[in-house]
């Protein structure tokens, strides 16, 4: 039977919920027992995937095709499992199924309430497909106090008594802000959060305070005297230089013994020497290399958040520091000059996923650049499709290239897809489809060129990637693009979806049109990623 931890924030928002339980997990699992985490998100959306990045930062799409929150990327991150279409549930997908099941007459007439019907499809959400696991952490996004989580913390508060408290634990996590005007930590905001919660019905286990100053022994005991909690169950979660040390940081002050100790159970000591190189490769690099990121949502890096971390496990796996420069696409179509000025002290040029028309003909610029000066490349998604165009309009001739995403036009070397192959069979959409789920997303294999470059880089010419995007590479303009040297060196099993472009004649120019950030991990950085970041390290070494 799977034991459950359910994390619960308090005070302020953005105190990282995410990734306390990607690291307790990666804790648990470095134990030797199984794990999978699970996000509850408040909001009445059905998924992320209509939503501004401006609004939830950047949507992560799993294997079977969710889309889902940004912090799913951190389990799978810091865990190496799989995340799944049944780790992430919305009350807008609980409310439209409820509903659905009313509107069939499944409830025999009942009147359909928040209690017992929300709370016990969030409770069969909680426990579906656990058999095989040792313990199911639960986070529920939001703070304690939220209007919209309440039926998620009845929820959990009811599980709790039906599993038994031998088989739940609750970690709350709080700020215990420093007040630099009276040179002291405040620990009033963590108590009216707990007090809170207990009005809820739910007294937590265990307390990790996130803090910018170490917490006095005697603060932890205030606490916990308040919260009604032991004193070592109050664990310090100071700021930490890198996320990847935050594992071996809470290690250090108990949060997974603690853990262990709440449930009555003993393992063996935590085989943490893969967090030791990690944090070692991270901390101790041997040089250093810059990569300009050329999109649309530099504003908000939590918009670009797999992409960032997978940048990183590339400068892992060449032992170097990153460096990423985040360049607004659209300062290129207003200044030309900034081009040169802005790309050329880079080592590596990346144009990653987007939509939409704005900043595209600042990304076809970055591109152009990329080509003609012999800058790494690589192009994600909308980057590929935009490497697509750059090579269409200015070595294949064909001037008024585009993309039908940008408006009618009579080249579509990037068209809309209508029709698709998935495990589930033929899949269709029209061009006013419903914009949320009428993408091609999660896992798609394609098959590579024997000689290509990526062939040679993945050592394989099957391969199976991430997807999310409604539009495509156009293939009927191959021959005219490969005629001008972009080599289609990756399609669809079916031959009929461009997967992979590729330049022979440059150093290194790569455009994919899935993301393979989703799968990199810090012990497995992506192969993409790897020999990116490497061929950032020789032109770094050119000049």
């Amino acid at each position: 039977m799977a034991r459950y931890i359910f994390i619960t924030g308090g005070v302020v928002s953005s105190l990282g919920k995410g990734l306390m339980a990607a690291s307790l997990a990666a804790l648990l699992q470095a134990r030797g027992f199984r794990v999978r985490i699970r996000k509850f998100d408040p909001y009445l959306n059905v998924d992320p995937g209509t939503m501004s990045p401006y609004q939830h930062g950047e949507v992560y799409v799993t294997d079977d095709g969710a889309e889902t929150d940004l912090d799913l990327g951190h389990y799978e991150r810091f865990t190496g499992v799989s995340a799944r279409q049944a780790d992430n549930i919305t009350s807008g997908r609980i409310y439209r199924d409820i509903i659905a099941k009313e509107r069939r007459g499944d409830y025999l007439g009942a009147t359909v309430q928040v209690i017992p019907h929300v709370t016990d499809a969030i409770k069969q959400f909680a426990q579906d497909e656990t058999d095989d696991l040792d313990f199911v952490l639960c986070e529920i996004g939001g703070t304690v106090g939220d209007i919209e989580g309440l039926p998620f913390i009845e929820a959990l508060r009811q599980l709790r008594n039906e599993q038994g408290r031998e088989n739940s634990c609750f970690v709350h996590v709080t700020l215990v802000p420093y007040i630099a005007a009276a040179g002291e930590l405040k620990t009033k905001p963590t108590q009216h959060s707990v007090r809170e919660l207990t009005g809820l019905g739910i007294q937590p286990d265990i307390l990790l305070c996130r803090c910018e100053k170490p917490l006095p022994d005697n603060e932890r005991a205030k606490i916990a005297l308040f919260c009604n909690v032991r004193t070592e169950a109050v664990i310090p979660a100071l700021d930490a230089s890198s996320i990847y040390s935050v594992p071996l940081q809470y290690h250090a002050e108990g949060l997974d013994a603690e853990v262990l100790r709440h449930f009555g159970m003993t393992s063996k000591e935590p085989d943490l020497a893969r967090w030791d190189d990690i944090v070692d490769r991270y901390q101790n690099p041997e040089g250093e290399v810059t990569i300009g990121v050329v999109g649309k949502y530099v504003g908000l890096q939590d918009a670009y958040k797999s992409l960032n971390e997978a940048l990183i496990h590339g400068g892992m796996a060449n032992r170097v520091k990153v460096n990423i420069r985040w360049i607004d696409a659209e300062i290129f179509e207003q200044d030309d000059s900034a081009i040169a000025a802005q790309l050329e002290p880079m080592h590596g040029i990346l144009v990653p996923g987007g939509f939409g028309e704005r900043g595209s003909e600042g990304k076809i610029a970055a591109v152009r650049f990329a080509r003609e000066r012999k800058v790494p490349f690589f192009g994600i998604c909308l980057g590929m499709q935009m490497a697509c165009i750059e090579a269409a309009r200015h070595t294949a001739g064909i001037a008024g290239a585009s993309s039908t995403e940008f408006g009618e036009t009579k080249e579509p070397v990037v068209g809309i897809i209508t029709e698709w192959m998935s495990a589930e069979g033929l899949q269709k959409r029209g061009a006013n489809s419903d914009l949320g789920g009428t993408m091609r997303l999660g896992a798609y294999e394609a098959r590579l060129a024997d000689n290509s470059r990526v062939a040679s880089i993945y050592g394989s010419t099957t391969i199976s990637e991430r997807h999310r995007h409604r539009y495509e590479v156009n293939a009927a303009y191959r021959e005219r693009l490969e005629q001008g040297g972009l080599v289609f060196s990756g399609m669809s099993p079916d031959g009929l979806l461009p997967e992979i472009v590729e330049r022979p004649d440059h150093p290194w120019f790569v455009g994919v049109q899935f993301h393979p950030e989703l799968k990199s991990k810090p012990f497995e950085p992506h192969p993409l990623f790897a020999g990116f970041i490497a061929a950032a390290v020789h032109q770094s070494r050119l000049f």
